[in-house]
């Protein structure tokens, strides 16, 4: 499997409350987690920074290659449940860190299956000869849009696109979706904040996709983006089977 990454500030945020992490297993299993904090001064950083550790060293921690896929979904889950603590119990240590969390990302490939669980609006698409997004946003424009009260191309322009309905570490609990898919051969698994989705439309995902080696798709995304205006940080993670 081939894995690539890239991550930029964008052109218009002073500093980057974006974070990743990419591993190899012992097996040839390949796993990433990507965020994308939010709170004031230093706080999405810490928030963001905080659940790629945990959910990282949780991962090579608790992998085993005997385990069923159901097993690594619960594994993911649980994951993501041990960050969220480590991040809250922060926020209400410190004053400075109230309200602070992160969306998250992770995955873990292996022998043609994907393993994925999220929380927030960072997204996971598959790419083929299509690009299907495999991720939900909890977010309040994504329920709006499911009611039928937004049309996407009101879900756009929302003024509260921005604002998600699910978060690491603003609760006390939180519960990650999950699901388990399988990757053919020469399909790539992207993983991606919002400050790509948000400011590249899938056709041109798609486009970059079909046109470059897939080594230079990550920066090549992370250029679309700043091009498009750039507005926020942007994280980029492709796996290739």
């Amino acid at each position: 499997m081939q894995i690539f990454s890239k991550m930029d500030i964008g052109m218009v945020r002073s500093s980057n409350q974006d974070a990743y992490f990419t591993g190899e297993i012992s097996d040839g299993s390949v796993f990433a987690v990507v965020c994308d904090g939010m709170g004031g001064a230093n706080a999405g950083n810490i928030a963001s920074e905080t659940a790629v550790k945990v959910i990282s060293e949780y991962v090579v921690k608790s992998y085993r290659t005997s385990m069923k896929d159901e097993d690594i979904e619960k594994m993911l889950n649980n994951a993501i449940l041990s960050a969220n603590i480590e991040i809250y119990d922060l926020s209400m240590k410190n004053e400075s860190l109230s309200g602070m969390g992160t969306t998250a990302v992770v995955a873990l490939v292996r022998n043609g299956v994907a393993v994925i669980a999220h929380v927030g609006d960072s997204r996971a698409y598959l790419v083929s000869d299509e690009l299907t997004q495999l991720t939900r946003d909890h977010s309040v424009v994504q329920s709006l849009l499911e009611s039928g009260k937004l049309t996407p191309n009101e879900a756009k322009v929302h003024p509260k696109k921005n604002v998600i309905t699910r978060a690491l570490g603003a609760e006390e609990n939180v519960i990650a979706d999950s699901d388990i898919i399988e990757i053919k051969s020469g399909e790539t698994l992207l993983i991606c904040t919002d400050g790509l989705s948000n400011f590249a439309e899938p056709s041109e995902i798609l486009d970059i996709f079909k046109n470059n080696k897939i080594e230079d798709v990550a920066e090549l995304l992370v250029s679309a983006a700043n091009k498009n205006g750039g507005g926020d940080n942007i994280a980029v993670v492709t796996i290739t089977g």
